[in-house]
This record gives C-alpha cells, sequence and structure tokens, in this order.
C-alpha cells in the first residue's frame, strides 16, 4: 500500500509516514497505566492525541480491557441533562466492549440491556452502579478512555460525571471502578470548570484533582523526524540529505507534529503538484523546507485559524505575545499566571530558562502576520510599500538601501519622540517597514536565541538569500562593540560573511546615519536612528 504524509485525522503506519511512537506508548504503560493513575493529556490543536489513544488501546490490550470513548461522536442533546447522559454513555460503554471483543460482554452489559428498557430513573448514581458492576466482573482490568473531552466543556453534567468518578476513585479499595482513566482534549479539566463558573473563587475547583501530572513529551525530535523520513527516501531515493533536512524542519516546528507533516507533505505533494521544482531531488532540499512554511503560512488552516480566534477571545495573551514578539520582554514562567497558563495550554507558548516564549518559529511567524496585517494601514507599512520597488534589483534584495531608506524616513517623522517611546515601538516600525518589501516573495523570523529586551536578531529570506539584522537598543560605546562581536559570531553560525545592525540611539548627540564596518573577515552595515 501507497503511504503519504497526512495532516488530518489520525495517523496509521500501514497508510501513512508518521514518526514511531512505541517508546512513548511504553512510558505511558509504564508510568500511568499500570500504576492505576487517573489523567489528562492536554495538548494543543492537531498534537497526535488521537493518534497516540488510538495506538495506546491496541498496545494495552493484551493486559487490559480498553474501553475507548469520543464525545465528539455525542451530541449535544447528550449533554443536556444527567438522565439523557447516563443513557447516552452507558449505550457508548456497550458498544466500546462488543468493539473490543470482550468474552463475557453479554454477562457484563446485561443490567444496561434492562435499563435501556426501562428508560427512566437512571441518572449519573445508577450510571457508577452499573459501572462499578462492570469492573468487577471483567475478566482483566478495565481503561477507561475519552478523547475530545472539550466537547463537553460548556456542559454541567459533564463536571458532575467527573465529580462522581472521582468519588469511586478515592473509595476503589473498597469499591471496584475502572483501573486506569485517560481524558484527552486541549482544555485541562481545571479550565472546563472555569468556563462554566468563572466567578474567581471557583476558577481553579476542579473535582479532577486526582489526576496524575502527564509529563510525556509529545514533540518530535529530530532524530524521530530523521527515521520518518529514511522510510519515505527508502521509498522515493531522492538523495536527500536526512539528518540535514530533518534538523531543518525541527528548527522551524520544534517537533510540533502536525507543522512537521504540514512541511513534508507540502514538499511531496504540492510542490510536484503545482510544478514548483521538476522532481523531489530539488524540493527536498533546505531551501525547499523554506518555501514550504512560506506556503504553509499564506494558507488558512484549522490550526492557525483556532490560534487567531483564541488570541481575540483572550486579549491579555494577545499583548503577551506582542510584547514578547515586538520589545523582547522577557516574561517570568509560572503557569499560575492566567495568560501564560492559557498560552501553554493552547500550545502557542513554552518555557525556555526560566522565561516564556513563543512554541516554535512557525507559530511566530504566522503571529508576526497577523500583527502586521492588523497594521497594515500604519505609516511605517504604507512607507515601506511606496519605497518596495527600488529595493530589488534582478531579483536580490538591496539590504543596504533598505537600512538607508529607514533611517532617513524614521529620521523625518520618529526623531521628536521620547525615549520610552522609541524603545517601545522603534522595531516594531522596522519591521512593518520591511514586511511589504519583501511579502510575497521573501519571509522573515525572530531568532529567539538571542532576542531579549535590548537586542533581537532578524533573519529576512529573499528567494534562497539570507540576511542577518540584529535590532538594538543603544547603550553605550562599549555595549555596542560587545553586539558588532556577538554579530560576527552570529554571521559564522550561518557562514555570512555580511551582516547589518539598527541601531535605536538615545544619545542626543548621536550622529545618524549608515556606515560600513570591517572586522576580521566580516563586514557590518551599521545604522543609527
Amino acid at each position: 500500500m501507497k503511504r503519504r504524509f497526512n495532516i488530518t485525522g489520525s495517523c496509521n503506519p500501514q497508510r501513512h509516514y508518521m514518526v514511531r511512537i512505541d517508546e512513548r506508548l511504553r512510558k505511558i504503560k509504564d508510568k500511568y497505566v499500570d500504576f492505576g493513575s487517573y489523567f489528562v493529556i492536554n495538548r494543543g490543536r492537531q498534537y497526535g492525541k488521537t493518534t497516540t489513544l488510538r495506538a495506546l488501546a491496541e498496545y494495552l490490550k493484551e493486559e487490559y480491557i480498553v474501553i475507548s470513548l469520543d464525545f465528539q461522536m455525542m451530541a449535544t442533546e447528550d449533554f443536556s441533562d444527567e438522565e439523557t447522559f447516563s443513557h447516552s454513555f452507558m449505550v457508548d460503554i456497550r458498544n466500546a466492549l462488543q468493539d473490543a471483543g470482550v468474552e463475557n460482554r453479554e454477562q457484563l452489559t446485561a443490567s444496561l440491556q434492562k435499563t435501556a428498557q426501562d428508560g427512566t430513573n437512571y441518572g449519573l448514581k445508577e450510571l457508577f452502579l452499573d459501572l462499578s458492576s462492570i469492573c468487577k466482573n471483567s475478566l482483566a482490568p478495565i481503561v477507561l478512555i475519552i478523547d475530545e473531552v472539550d466537547s463537553a466543556s460548556n456542559n454541567q453534567v459533564f463536571i458532575d460525571f467527573l465529580a462522581q468518578l472521582r468519588g469511586y476513585y478515592l473509595k476503589r479499595e473498597k469499591t471496584p471502578i475502572f483501573h486506569s482513566v485517560i481524558l484527552a482534549g486541549v482544555y485541562d479539566i481545571k479550565n472546563l470548570k472555569l468556563k462554566l463558573r468563572p466567578d474567581a473563587e471557583h476558577q481553579y475547583n476542579s473535582p479532577w484533582n486526582i489526576a496524575a501530572k502527564f509529563k510525556i513529551n509529545m514533540d518530535f525530535t529530530p532524530a524521530q523526524i530523521a527515521e520518518m523520513l529514511e522510510e519515505y527516501e527508502a521509498d522515493y531515493h531522492t538523495g536527500m540529505d536526512v539528518p540535514g533536512i530533518a534538523e531543518e524542519i525541527y528548527q522551524y516546528t520544534s517537533g510540533y507534529p502536525v507543522l512537521v507533516s504540514s512541511i513534508c507533505k507540502c514538499i511531496d505533494e504540492d510542490f510536484m503538484e503545482d510544478e514548483v521544482y521538476n522532481d523531489l531531488s530539488a524540493a527536498w532540499t533546505k531551501e525547499g523546507v523554506a518555501k514550504a512554511v512560506n506556503c504553509i503560512l499564506k494558507e488558512s488552516t484549522l490550526l492557525f485559524e483556532s490560534m487567531v480566534k483564541q488570541l481575540n477571545q483572550y486579549q491579555d495573551l494577545y499583548h503577551m505575545i506582542e510584547d514578547i514578539i515586538y520589545r523582547g520582554k522577557q516574561i517570568t514562567y509560572s503557569r499560575e499566571q492566567r495568560s501564560i497558563n492559557l498560552g501553554v495550554m493552547f500550545g502557542f507558548l513554552k518555557e525556555k530558562n526560566g522565561h516564556v516564549v513563543i512554541a516554535n518559529r512557525m507559530f511566530e511567524m504566522c503571529l508576526l502576520n497577523l500583527f502586521m496585517a492588523q497594521e497594515a494601514g500604519s505609516d511605517a507599512y504604507s512607507r515601506g510599500d511606496s519605497d518596495r520597488i527600488q529595493f530589488v534589483k534582478n531579483n536580490r534584495l538591496d539590504m543596504d538601501l533598505v537600512l538607508e531608506k529607514f533611517v532617513a524616513y524614521f529620521h523625518e517623522i520618529y526623531s521628536e519622540k521620547d525615549i520610552n517611546f522609541i524603545e517601545a515601538y522603534g522595531r516594531k516600525f522596522f519591521l512593518l517597514y520591511l514586511k511589504p518589501i519583501i511579502n510575497g516573495t521573501g519571509n522573515y523570523y525572530l531568532e529567539a536565541q538571542t532576542r531579549d529586551a535590548r537586542r533581537t536578531d532578524v533573519i529576512v529570506d529573499y528567494l534562497g538569500e539570507q540576511f542577518i539584522v540584529e535590532l538594538k537598543i543603544w547603550h553605550g560605546n562599549e555595549y555596542n562593540e560587545r553586539g558588532e562581536e556577538q554579530l560576527t559570531d552570529y554571521l559564522d553560525y550561518y557562514h555570512k560573511d555580511k551582516g547589518y545592525m539598527l541601531s535605536f540611539n538615545f544619545n542626543k548627540n548621536k550622529t545618524i546615519g549608515v556606515t560600513q564596518i570591517q572586522i576580521g573577515n566580516k563586514t557590518i552595515v551599521e545604522a543609527v536612528v
């Protein structure tokens, strides 16, 4: 059977090229299921949760009876009241036992058939009496898996169901109940409670405080991506540099599953269909990866649409991300802070060296595009748009001229602004000025490793040619010289002989303009505004 890269629904190794998750399944079983833990797998949209759960159910079936449910398959009216929910849940349990091929399922579900005939007086109390009876008479411990618990997020009956489950968990030494329970979704149970009861004293009063903390990493590593590409290479013999391409994909995605697969799918299918490249050998290159990223960012995808929706709903999160991207603001990581907790839960943010950072480069590029689009009418964007025709010659971007024109523009418009204004918005104005110049042909991203409140490195990619531009706040000659040395080191990393430095200088006696200096074998174009 031919295989392809998959970005919709769960993955199947017989049908799709996919990262092997055997080690992940082993860890979940050994660290959680075997100990009888109740836990939640919370990850952002399209993070491989469903794929993991289906593979886990298969992995566990030799030792356990696995009941797999999906709340997305339940209708809205199924959550309308306690009795309706209890009936619907039991029907799903009976069907799941049949699908699992449980030997004594008729015995286990005998009481359920009677219940279905009676059709009345069957609420959560009766439901859990039946569930306890099933677990007591089961030939093996039962593991309950419920996917898409977000579908129940606005229903009080589900919260009451969790409370009952918690009660049985606490007395399970005497009263039989599920050996292990696994819930999966984007929202954690704490936030389901928050959505139902937004008043402050109930925000974190969850009935699911029995849950073990799930610490299994679900990101793909470069080695795992390489293993997947090796399987593809064995079929198509493209001659690609597998470790190099895997590392390049990881640099853009940080291993976010659907982003990894999206890049691969774009190179394998879209490029060939649209005749972007003549053959697969030319497509599976670092340049091909960069082009795939640009193509994906231009599309309207479910993941990016979800990101925009959440940012529109949570304005504090929006402004926090804006501060991180534009100002290099360093925010101490704490999940107790509501905006940080939401950003991490949605998959937009993560922790690095004790601070909050954007989860991956593609998210940051998407967010930059979003912010830029919302300010397309600004003076900086409009000036860049009107100037852009003069910056491209023979399909090459003249970055020297870009800086020269920006210095003149900035001095004209913002020279009388105060220090705080320039420090807060100077870098933002350059990014706005640059965006229409490269829009549609090139792209840029902010290098997370070098970004802080004083310094931000912008990597501009225009038709395969990269430009390294350091944006910095002036803090004296000594600091500037250190910055020049840091930039030369960074140019070595990117194998470049020329770099650019844009300094926002608050010294009243400063000399604005563009100069060129030589440090060793490196040329640095320095612009001061």
